[in-house]
């Protein structure tokens, strides 16, 4: 198994976030691009205003990673307008992924049809410039009955509107990383989330982000059917050893 064709390497931290300057972060965020062009990954997975510097990186090492980024992160309260300004900036700067963060506030409060509609324009118009798109539905802030749900209402979504041989390019992903849960829990991917989102999203591929920090939780999430795995360890865990990475 060649685990490093299922890894998005992910750094989605702010400076704020992380508590140092602005050129730190970049540091960082550069390093975490150079490592992905090295380790052959998948993809990086990094912020809006990175897109343009992985790009330069890439076009540079002739190397052909993929560059994916975050949408209305990561609470997706955002219009749908919003979210497509955001969506058209990052095509713009080369990115060829677009994580959007569903708006799953929303969802919990009853408000179906407004989900319904951001999924539908912003696939649309995503698949229409030819990029993957994942929706990540934050399973950290829903009840396994919502995962279930939401889940459900993203696969009858593109299931309805769009052609088969475009299923691949829409995933349902399981978390941010950055939701703050009560008592420790977890607020990434964990098999039980996977599971029902893979039972409701298929034919939908399915993204397990957040969470997974070894090998064996890899081999494990792939073996359940995972497509893609988000995680800023992703090189500890093509080695072998574990991350302690908080992502």
């Amino acid at each position: 198994m060649n685990i490093k064709q299922y890894l998005d390497s992910t750094y989605l931290k702010t400076e704020e976030q992380a508590g140092i300057s602005e050129e730190k972060n970049i540091l960082i965020v550069k390093g975490f691009i150079q490592e992905a062009i090295e380790e052959h990954f998948k993809l990086i997975m990094i912020r809006p205003n990175m897109v343009s510097l992985a790009k330069k990186m890439i076009m540079e090492s002739n190397s052909i990673v993929q560059i994916g980024t975050v949408i209305d992160f990561p609470e997706g309260k955002s219009s749908l307008e919003d979210k497509l300004k955001e969506a058209a900036q990052a095509i713009q700067d080369g990115a060829d992924d677009l994580d959007f963060v569903c708006n799953y506030e929303a969802f919990k409060n009853g408000e179906i049809d407004v989900v319904k509609e951001e999924i539908l324009k912003c696939t649309q118009f995503s698949l229409a410039h030819n990029k993957v798109v994942k929706w990540i539905i934050e399973v950290a802030a829903l009840t396994e009955k919502e995962i279930i749900q939401l889940s459900s209402v993203i696969k009858n979504v593109v299931v309805s509107n769009f052609e088969q041989e475009l299923f691949p390019q829409v995933f349902v992903k399981s978390s941010t990383g950055f939701y703050k849960t009560e008592n420790d829990l977890p607020n990434g991917a964990t098999i039980p989330a996977i599971t029902m989102m893979l039972e409701n999203a298929s034919p939908l591929p399915v993204k397990a982000a957040g969470g997974v920090r070894t090998y064996e939780e890899a081999v494990a999430m792939i073996q359940l059917g995972v497509k893609r795995i988000g995680t800023s360890g992703a090189k500890m865990i093509a080695n072998g050893q574990n991350s302690n990475d908080e992502y």
